[in-house]
């Protein structure tokens, strides 16, 4: 569909966006794939439930399973205009740009070698994955994993598992932390904090 021509009020809408504009509106529909959201300001679509959308990813920084775990159809939302999507004629917008990012709250008060609790969310050949609290995963490889050494066999973490840890990493730009046993720092020469 040529949007330009045969909605010419929604496109010209969808052109004054800028990135990073605050947006207010009502979700107007909950997809396995994200949800639409009727912007206050903008004009109706002629074929979505609202001009504007939000993926799963930009819900929250948690993971999420569904959409109705985080919004629900007539919930007031403030979002983050993120980009003009040409081909269906809607805003993209983020839930999670508003909102603090756990994974740099956590990064700025931990440190290499402090000890952690977590429990295990899941097992898999090569790692564990651990959730260290407020919405941060971290692994705890069974495998030599980019360069870092094997903690362990993997049957030593078993999902739901409520476990202890020491960080052996912080990757801010990759938002990555790693993990390692206490028992298995000792042998590297990590010391529980």
């Amino acid at each position: 569909m040529d949007w330009q021509s045969e909605s010419p009020e929604l496109w010209a809408f969808l052109e004054s966006l800028h990135r990073g504009e605050i947006l207010s509106g009502t979700v107007a529909a909950i997809e396995r794939f994200g949800i639409f959201v009727e912007l206050d300001d903008g004009p109706d679509h002629p074929t979505l439930p609202g001009v504007g959308f939000i993926t799963i990813p930009e819900l929250s920084w948690r993971h999420v399973d569904a959409p109705t775990d985080v919004v629900e159809i007539g919930q007031r939302v403030s979002c983050e205009f993120l980009q003009f999507d040409t081909y269906n004629a809607e805003a993209r917008l983020s839930l999670r740009a508003l909102q603090p990012d756990p994974f740099q709250a956590f990064a700025d008060r931990t440190v290499v070698g402090q000890a952690l609790g977590g429990t295990v969310i899941r097992a898999l050949p090569f790692g564990a994955f651990v959730d260290i609290g407020d919405g941060v995963v971290g692994l705890v490889p069974f495998k030599e994993v980019h360069g870092r050494p094997a903690a362990g066999p993997p049957e030593a973490c078993q999902v739901g598992d409520e476990i202890t840890i020491v960080v052996t990493d912080i990757e801010r730009p990759h938002r990555r932390v790693f993990l390692r046993r206490p028992e298995d720092a000792r042998h590297a020469g990590v010391a529980p904090g």
